[in-house]
């Protein structure tokens, strides 16, 4: 099972911080490194210093480390026009040695839409959006050197694009996920490389599950190709005092921790991990909300990482 750490630097974190945790993921043997792409924090405070763009952050840490995965869970279709988009992530591929996988998402937090004048149309709008912006993006990426890209959407037109310029990866991961019941299922089998089920329980992540492995077969698509993935908030510590000291320092009680995510000792976090495993997951996006912990870190990497790993 890949285990890759996932923060959230919107709820207070400059990039000098997300850069300190970046480079611990990748010193201490961690697959991938993602972020959020939020521009306003959740709960309580105001998220001081402010929220960083997520690809901006990622285009450093492309330069920064050498390793790590990069990528987002997830950009919203509500941020960014696709065509600069598709140039961006190409570029920050390209500055990573092609170690970038994207993310993408409809969007749902209407708070910060609200706060950066940032469009907010209803829920089908969105995903018509999505729709739209996954053709137009995977579609100049694809788009042979030396050929031009067109699209005629209800919402988007592309003239004879360049299309350029290309990742350094022949193909770019696509993740697509959420708990969307038709539209979420179809735009994966289409698009997705890798389909991810955030903060779910097990029976609810098996159920998903199948829905999206009901509209690969209904489109012909062997499920089998497709990398399932689950995000889940993680709480590790060696003994109680521990565990109630990190549970406390991101506002979470640990009875709580322990029910709805990966929280416990060592060996509690890597029996969950492996009913996880039972349910088909093969990656776990650990969802890592105090980033002045790397000590944190460390514990999962020593004590969690090689017995799932």
């Amino acid at each position: 099972m890949d285990l890759r750490i996932f923060t959230e630097p919107q709820q207070g974190a400059s990039y000098d911080d997300v850069l300190r945790v970046a480079r611990a993921t990748e010193d201490l043997g961690f697959d991938a490194f993602f972020r959020s792409d939020h521009y306003l924090r959740m709960g309580d405070g105001n998220g001081a210093p402010g929220p960083t763009d997520a690809w901006i952050t990622l285009a450093g840490l492309a330069r920064e480390t050498s390793r790590i995965r990069l990528g987002t869970l997830v950009t919203s279709a509500t941020f960014r026009h696709p065509g600069p988009l598709a140039i961006s992530v190409a570029q920050v591929d390209q500055m990573s040695g092609g170690r970038v996988e994207f993310g993408y998402g409809a969007g749902w937090f209407s708070a910060e839409h609200a706060a950066y004048g940032i469009p907010f149309p209803p829920v089908k709008e969105r995903f018509d959006w999505l729709e739209e912006h996954l053709a137009v993006i995977t579609g100049l990426w694809s788009t042979p050197a030396g050929e031009t890209f067109s699209y005629d959407g209800a919402h988007l037109q592309l003239h004879d694009s360049p299309a350029l310029p290309k990742p350094a990866q022949a193909r770019v991961p696509v993740i697509i996920g959420g708990h969307g019941k038709r539209r979420t299922p179809a735009l994966a089998a289409q698009y997705a490389t890798e389909f991810n089920v955030p903060f779910s329980s097990l029976p609810d992540t098996s159920a998903i599950f199948e829905r999206v492995r009901a509209a690969c077969a209904e489109r012909g698509r062997d499920a089998g190709e497709l990398t399932w993935s689950a995000a889940q908030v993680v709480c590790c510590g060696r003994t109680e005092e521990d565990l109630s000291r990190r549970a406390a320092a991101i506002g979470r009680p640990l009875g709580d921790l322990r029910e709805h995510g990966l929280a416990g000792t060592p060996a509690e976090v890597v029996d969950a991990l492996g009913r996880f495993a039972e349910a088909g997951v093969q990656r776990v996006y650990l969802q890592v909300l105090d980033l002045a912990d790397l000590d944190h870190l460390e514990v999962i990497a020593s004590d969690v990482l090689p017995q799932v790993g």
